[in-house]
């Protein structure tokens, strides 16, 4: 099973998917370790990244989705994934992969991205990231008020690694 935690930036994406992977005791890889560094600098510096921008960062994340579905690892990726056609841009052939929505308020993300020092993405990019999010229909949808670890365990309840479904609805 991959799991893919996604939504806007300040959603709670990779201290959920770290602590995801913990518990399956499986590999775990966070989006912006495929970011190029022209990427991260147009994001530090408050420039929203373009669809040009985006294809090599995604190609190269479904490499790495493609590399453990191979090897029949279980694995937690975490990624914004805000379009639908990313989100089938890294979906790959024959399923395996189940999108978790990290849904949040701008009021609560704001006040995380705020108090966050140590990270590249510029606050100010926030309303373009919540402007360009198309809400997946077909993924577990979490509410990020929740902790951290109330939230692994609905992931883990709700769709569990050996899971066929995990939305009720077959998995792509």
């Amino acid at each position: 099973m991959i799991y893919i935690l996604m939504g806007v930036s300040g959603s709670g994406k990779t201290t959920v998917g770290q602590m995801l992977a913990e518990r399956l005791h499986c590999g775990f890889h966070d989006a912006d370790s495929f970011h190029s560094e022209a990427n991260k600098a147009k994001m530090h510096a408050g420039t929203p990244l373009t669809d040009e921008d985006r294809w090599p960062w995604l190609d190269a994340m479904r490499a790495a989705i493609d590399a453990a579905r191979a090897e029949g690892r279980t694995h937690v990726f975490t990624c914004s994934a805000l379009r639908q056609v990313y989100r089938d841009r890294l979906m790959p052939p024959g399923g395996g992969v189940t999108f978790v929505f990290m849904k949040g308020d701008a009021a609560t993300i704001g006040g995380r991205l705020s108090a966050r020092s140590d990270h590249f993405f510029n606050p100010a990019l926030l309303q373009s990231q919540f402007d360009t999010l198309e809400e997946p229909g077909d993924a577990l949808v979490l509410d990020i008020r929740q902790t951290p670890e109330a939230l692994v365990q609905d992931i883990l309840d709700k769709c569990p690694p050996d899971a066929v479904s995990c939305t009720g609805q077959p998995v792509h």
